[in-house]
C-alpha cells in the first residue's frame, strides 16, 4: 500500500478463558501494519466486528470508503458514522 487508510483488513479470533471463550476482532491498516481498531465480546456476533470498525473509523477518520462491502449492517454503519 502506498498510503495510510487506503486498505484495511479485519480478522476475528477466539481466546479461551476460565469463563469460556472471548472473541476478539481487530482492524489492521495494511500500510502501517498496525492495529487501528479492536473489540472483544463473549459472543461472536456482527457487533464485535462493527465495534472494531467503529473504533478504527473514529481513530483514523478515513476520507474514502470502497463499495466492496455488501453487509447491510456495514452500509448502515457507514451512513451513520461517516458524515
Amino acid at each position: 500500500m502506498a498510503a495510510p487508510d487506503r486498505a484495511w483488513d479485519t480478522d476475528i479470533t477466539y481466546i479461551r478463558t476460565c469463563e469460556g471463550f472471548a472473541y476478539l476482532a481487530v482492524v489492521i491498516d495494511l500500510y502501517s501494519r498496525r492495529v487501528i481498531g479492536w473489540a472483544m465480546q463473549s459472543r461472536q456476533t456482527t457487533d464485535v466486528v462493527l465495534l472494531a470498525l467503529l473504533m478504527a473509523v473514529w481513530r483514523r477518520k478515513p476520507k474514502d470508503q470502497g463499495s466492496q462491502f455488501t453487509s447491510m449492517d456495514w452500509a448502515t454503519f457507514l451512513k451513520q458514522a461517516i458524515q
